[in-house]
């Protein structure tokens, strides 16, 4: 047994009708030089044969009596495959967009909270001998970084040998109510101990951030804390999922970077910055302030690390309101850079230690009401996310997986959600939306390759090409 932490009971408690908090994790899989068949069954041998190094897919949750505390994992539960693993048929013609619709359709629904929190579908029917593993998990489960490490241990990468076992746990037994409050009120002893140097850091941590924001020079171009304007991005968001994707090169963003002499996420967050300023002048026909954006920081790292949330948030201000993508990139770089100068001085770990006091019985009715009614957040307009994944080319059942995309979840009144995945030769691009938001999620996604072009023009260099790897764009 575990108990959830902090960040984990957090997800788990805002869970409402239309906020789910599942994180999509999707391979696509190119089978074309398959020698054989290649099909759902060699799917379902490999999950089956590396159940045992999945650990999460393996946990069950457990509430404690009268919500009392945090709920905890059940570990090394057995796991009804055939309920977990599932096909899914993409519509003709099988490309992109057909499977980004059939991906936004499976967000759309929550999981059962009475099983290990989690799904695998396999998507069949796609063009170019094409397969897709779209992976639901609760976001509980796993942060980015998690997930990646479980990603690499499902898939077959090159230079490793994965351990292969064809048994599964016969059961698992959840222990009583009284052991289950016993545990409970020991780590509310240990939490009660640990509050007076929380609060000490929380102080220390305000002080330093107060004193080093006055000595920084005022930028009108950089939006102020807790203002996010309204946008048409910002309503109460709805169960509906949609979901796009696109694919830039991975070279060409590294090179674009070089050239600037900025970091690699700069140039993701002012790309996005530029695909939003397009959409905000399309949609509310303006884009005159900057916005506010949420971006996660791992606070572990760590390469063996396959479950749980070790996670804070950045808040960076956004140029939107500017034309130019070069001094778009500039005042990106600033806001980044202040916002991790912020996010140290806070304490990185302050945020995650501060949602262990989360009341359980209190969080899960206000974080409904929150849902119902927001239509404005004012801590942030949306949620991008840039995840490294692996270098190398992974496979799945003997079949190389030619592009990964994930996402994670909408928060209310928040209804933008861009997480960009690195894998081998790209860097693929994923939008989460609802489908009050745009008349085709694809706008968004072409937005952003457009900024991306725009931005390499701009700095002298070549357009941006297709990625002969992946799948050919939407209208490609």
């Amino acid at each position: 047994m575990r108990r959830l932490n902090g960040m984990d009971a957090m997800l788990l408690y805002s869970e409402t009708p239309n906020l789910h908090t599942h994180t999509l994790k999707v391979a696509v899989i190119d089978a074309s030089d398959y020698a054989g068949d290649f099909g759902f069954d060699a799917f379902w041998r490999t999950v089956a044969r590396r159940l045992h190094l999945l650990d999460p897919l393996r946990f069950r949750l457990v509430d404690i009596p009268w919500r009392l505390h945090h709920p905890m994992w059940l570990e090394d539960c057995p796991v009804d495959l055939d309920y977990h693993l599932r096909r899914v048929p993409v519509p003709a013609p099988g490309r992109r967009r057909e499977l980004d619709r059939v991906i936004g359709e499976i967000a759309s629904t929550p999981l059962d909270r009475s099983k290990p929190l989690w799904e695998f579908h396999f998507a069949e029917g796609m063009a170019d001998d094409r397969f897709a593993l779209i992976g639901k998990v609760h976001h509980t489960l796993a942060d980015g970084v998690a997930s990646a490490n479980l990603l690499a241990r499902l898939m077959d990468l090159a230079g490793t040998e994965q351990d292969e076992r064809d048994e599964q746990p016969t059961s698992c037994e959840a222990p009583s109510n009284r052991e289950l409050l016993r545990a409970a009120q020991l780590d509310h002893v240990r939490n009660i101990a640990g509050l007076p140097g929380l609060v000490a850091d929380a102080a220390r941590g305000a002080v330093r951030l107060r004193r080093r924001d006055k000595q920084r020079r005022a930028v009108p171009d950089l939006a102020k804390p807790f203002n996010a304007p309204p946008t048409f991005l910002n309503h109460v968001v709805s169960p509906v999922r949609t979901f796009a994707t696109a694919t830039l090169s991975l070279a060409e963003v590294k090179e674009t970077t070089r050239h600037l002499g900025v970091t690699f996420n700069d140039v993701v967050l002012a790309v996005a910055a530029g695909g939003l300023r397009e959409l905000l002048l399309r949609y509310d026909g303006r884009a005159d302030r900057p916005i506010m954006a949420t971006v996660p920081v791992s606070t572990d790292k760590s390469p063996d690390r396959v479950t749980g949330n070790e996670i804070g948030g950045m808040m960076v201000s956004l140029p939107v309101h500017i034309d130019d993508p070069l001094e778009r990139v500039r005042l990106t770089s600033l806001a980044t850079t202040r916002a991790k100068e912020n996010n140290d001085l806070l304490g990185p770990t302050l945020q995650g230690r501060m949602l262990e006091y989360l009341p359980p019985p209190l969080a899960p009715a206000l974080f409904r009401a929150q849902a119902k009614r927001a239509d404005h957040n004012r801590l942030m307009n949306v949620a991008i996310s840039n995840v490294p994944g692996p270098r190398q080319r992974g496979h799945i059942g003997g079949a190389p997986v030619s592009e990964i995309y994930s996402v994670g979840v909408l928060s209310a009144g928040s209804a933008f959600n861009m997480t960009v995945w690195s894998y081998v030769d790209q860097l693929d691009i994923a939008v989460l939306s609802d489908d009050r938001t745009f008349d085709d999620p694809h706008e968004a996604t072409d937005a952003v390759v457009h900024a991306f072009d725009v931005l390499r023009r701009a700095c002298g260099l070549p357009p941006a090409g297709h990625v002969d790897s992946a799948m050919a764009p939407v209208g490609g």
